[in-house]
């Protein structure tokens, strides 16, 4: 088995649908199997999508765990080389996945990647980060962004000095849509359950440095993500109060704890 894609569903029937029926229809060029997690989602949760896709498995959680252990119940069961974890939103384009286990495959030393990510209209998503410092989360979510040096600090985190053609080591990748190489993670370990919903990708990243694998951005594979900030439907002052914002910052103290004192990882 070349690859297992891991999909995490949390009320998003509709979205999972779509993605899976879009994978199927790629005809992908290698042997592969989908796993579904879902998040202890209300009411029908995948019920309706295990009678109609019957090659797909899927384990349903008794509670939500968030993003991190929600992935890592998929992980544990995946039997492929390789391990992507996909988002429901993501579309994936004819040729996409193949690419990046091409790389994958010419790249023995990259622990994990992850491809272009374009926005519905065209755009290219800040998919991959430096690594962040300070009060991240305020900068992201509040007016604090919208300073001179809030808006310094974004320009940096969100590396919009790199034009995003290009195969780059980065430090870290948005959990959207990444692939893992199996055998890495006995060493790397899986996603720090101590995230729920944020960070835990930034995380997971970070240890692939400290352990010696390399992350990479590979533009040569592009998938469209359908992104949603729900921090951006609540704008102002009244964003650092709302319940996203405060799962984020408390995701980003347990990140910072972890890490207090340690250098960041170079990219050798």
């Amino acid at each position: 088995m070349t690859l297992s894609i891991v999909i995490l569903n949390y009320k998003s029937e509709g979205l999972v649908r779509y993605c899976l029926s879009n994978i199927l229809k790629s005809d992908l060029q290698i042997s592969y199997e989908i796993v579904v997690v879902d998040n202890a989602s209300p009411n029908s949760g995948v019920r309706n999508l295990k009678n109609e896709f019957s090659n797909v498995k899927f384990i349903e959680l008794k509670e939500n765990r968030g993003f991190s252990a929600g992935n890592n119940a998929g992980i544990k069961v995946a039997k492929g080389k390789y391990i992507v974890i996909i988002n429901p939103d993501i579309v994936v384009s004819p040729g996409s996945l193949e690419k990046l286990v091409d790389f994958m495959d010419n790249n023995p030393k990259v622990g994990c990647a992850g491809p272009k990510l374009m926005n519905p209209d065209g755009t290219v998503q800040n998919s991959c980060l430096r690594f962040p410092i300070g009060i991240m989360p305020f900068y992201r979510r509040s007016p604090l962004g919208k300073t001179k040096k809030g808006q310094r600090y974004l320009r940096n985190y969100l590396m919009h000095d790199f034009d995003h053609n290009s195969n780059i080591p980065v430090d870290w990748l948005f959990g959207a849509c990444i692939v893992v190489r199996k055998s890495a993670i006995d060493e790397v370990g899986l996603m720090d359950e101590g995230y729920f919903l944020y960070i835990g990708d930034t995380d997971w990243c970070r240890v692939f440095w400290e352990k010696g694998y390399k992350v990479y951005y590979v533009a040569d594979s592009e998938m469209i993500h359908y992104h949603h900030r729900e921090s951006a439907t609540n704008p102002g002052i009244t964003g650092i109060f709302n319940y996203v914002t405060r799962i984020h910052i408390k995701d980003f103290i347990h990140y910072t704890r972890k890490f207090k004192g340690k250098p960041l990882p170079t990219k050798n």
